[in-house]
């Protein structure tokens, strides 16, 4: 289940994307919409994106300007070892928006999304370890966030109790559905 890979023009139409530093090179920018499950049975739709990057005269030539997608797929890579050795950090695998690394045995683990042609290619993903320190991270957005909500609710006197309630349920699914994509490392595609 996984739909062919979107090219993506820029706002004003441009599909290639010239580099502001060297006018020789570009990129093109791709999305996917894939579906995965993980190890516990719960399906995820995301759409994936990454940059294809070639000289400027190479992505013209292939003729990418004047198409709208391409056969392939987007997939991720995670390892161990840093993908930019002069800026590690560049590829580090975040959790959500908790600002944790993801990290197996006390290593972080650094991930991107790549475009291969070869429309059977997997997913390399590698395993965190540090799910409670995520878990708790997340618990503590997720209070941070009713908290937000509860306070600007209580002084705003046209809202209602019925809104807050929603309100607070929402924040919670968002929550369970950070922690819902942390399972995503042992995910594979259909």
């Amino acid at each position: 289940m996984q739909n062919k890979v979107q090219i993506v023009p820029d706002e004003l139409g441009n599909v290639i994307r010239v580099s502001q530093n060297n006018s020789e090179f570009g990129h093109v920018r791709l999305q996917q919409e894939r579906v995965t499950f993980g190890n516990t049975g719960w399906v995820n739709r995301k759409t994936v994106s990454t940059l294809l990057h070639g000289k400027v005269e190479d992505l013209r030539d292939m003729g990418i300007h004047n198409m709208k997608e391409l056969a392939g797929k987007i997939v991720v890579r995670e390892s161990l070892e840093p993908f930019n050795t002069n800026d590690p950090d560049r590829d580090l695998k975040i959790a959500g928006d908790t600002g944790i690394i993801c990290c197996q045995d006390g290593q972080p683990i650094y991930r991107k999304t790549v475009f291969t042609a070869d429309t059977n290619a997997e997913d390399v993903l590698v395993a965190h370890d540090n799910g409670d320190a995520i878990r708790e991270a997340n618990q503590d957005t997720s209070s941070n966030k009713i908290k937000a909500a509860t306070t600007s609710e209580a002084f705003d006197a046209e809202e209602s109790q019925i809104d807050l309630e929603d309100s607070i349920a929402e924040v919670q699914a968002e929550a369970q559905e950070e922690e819902l994509e942390e399972v995503e490392d042992s995910t594979f595609e259909l």
